[in-house]
């Protein structure tokens, strides 16, 4: 099993990806259906993933990473959808890599790094990022949680829902407003596991990612030092929309990797289950549909990954990520749908791969920006 050819497929990247995929084939996989039922992803599974490298692509060189850039991110998480056949792995995975920790790299101190990085890099210091609120999703600028001025310090107080490893994660990147004023006023917080005030009020019941610790986390007068600012006061909603476009990138190639398995379990099953004197495939309307499916899937991971070059190449790539993630998440929930529909009766059993691939496919048409709203980023940018 390997990542399908592209241009931007170095050596380099082509030896992470097959780490990647064997090592999710082996450690995660054969676990899937115990993780599942648990709701979590065993702590030494993550730092077995640290001790291989897996989470320093994107630690500058100078901290002791490897310092790549988005390509390497979509790679990676392409390559972990493509092995692991379970979401909700993928989902910690990629939380802590590619949508929390971006923010310590990119504005941490010097102090704040040589903290944290290390843990990060190890696993032993899961991230979680926590801005979403029950009345504050993609509209980042209408959350409500609050910071105040507590002495040189700062009081927090507020709920942030739908947090991916916020039961678990060491280290937990809270968004909250500064300037009640202003409604770009908001600012970044380091808030360590443990710190009075930070509760986990439920563990949210899913319909998908069933192995991801996903919570609803409560800020109960919460005392920070002033030096868990992280970057500049006020300034945090730029820094979240800055990495939305890395967050929407990897959740499409993520979506990527597992619809390509999926298509490749539903081509052997139907190529080997009888039916009518001869096999499921010998039937037109089973074939032509899975080959569109291989086309839409592969029309979905070029535009995924040409976005992710124009990003890394320092380009507005805004419209091109938005029209990435709507249309490849869109797709792969259309190809989800009929892989489980041409498994027939086994589609629907718990047992089935494709059943959970199916369920956790749902959600990424949602998380990190809902198709409505990724199209409406590429409308406001094709006035003529």
């Amino acid at each position: 099993m390997h990542l399908a050819n592209n241009i931007y497929l170095t050596d380099d990247l082509r030896a992470i990806a097959d780490q990647a995929i064997t090592f999710c084939q082996n450690e995660v996989a054969p676990h899937a259906e115990e993780w599942e039922e648990a709701g979590d992803i065993p702590r030494d599974v993550l730092t077995k993933m640290g001790d291989l490298g897996m989470f320093s692509l994107r630690i500058p060189q100078e901290h002791g990473g490897l310092g790549m850039g988005p390509i390497a991110s979509c790679v990676f998480a392409e390559a972990i959808g493509r092995g692991s056949t379970v979401g909700g792995f993928d989902a910690t995975v990629t939380v802590h890599t590619d949508m929390a920790s971006p923010h310590l790299i990119h504005k941490g101190s010097e102090e704040q790094l040589a903290k944290y990085l290390p843990g990060v890099m190890s696993g032993d210091v899961l991230t979680a990022i926590a801005v979403t609120e029950p009345d504050a999703g993609s509209d980042v600028a209408g959350l409500r949680t609050t910071a105040v001025r507590d002495g040189e310090g700062w009081r927090l107080n507020g709920t942030k829902m739908f947090i991916t490893n916020g039961g678990t994660a060491e280290l937990v990147i809270v968004a909250a407003r500064t300037n009640p004023d202003v409604k770009y006023g908001i600012s970044m917080f380091l808030l360590d596991k443990g710190t009075p005030g930070l509760s986990v009020s439920r563990k949210l019941n899913k319909h998908g990612w069933l192995s991801s610790n996903t919570v609803e986390l409560v800020l109960d007068d919460v005392y920070l030092p002033p030096e868990a600012l992280l970057g500049e006061e006020h300034k945090g909603f730029y820094e979240i929309m800055k990495n939305f476009q890395n967050e929407r990138l990897v959740l499409t190639a993520v979506a990527c990797g597992a619809a390509q398995t999926a298509i490749d379990m539903t081509l052997e099953y139907t190529q080997n289950r009888k039916a009518f004197d001869g096999v499921i495939y010998d039937k037109g309307a089973v074939r032509q549909r899975m080959a569109m499916n291989q086309a839409k899937l592969d029309a979905a991971r070029a535009g995924m990954y040409h976005a992710a070059w124009m990003y890394e190449n320092g380009e507005d790539a805004t419209k091109e990520v938005s029209a990435a993630k709507a249309f490849g998440c869109e797709a792969v929930n259309e190809i989800m749908y009929d892989c489980t529909q041409f498994h027939g009766g086994m589609g629907c059993m718990r047992e089935t791969a494709v059943e959970r691939m199916y369920r956790d496919a749902r959600i990424n048409t949602i998380g990190g920006g809902a198709t409505e709203v990724m199209l409406e980023e590429v409308a406001k940018r094709s006035y003529i």
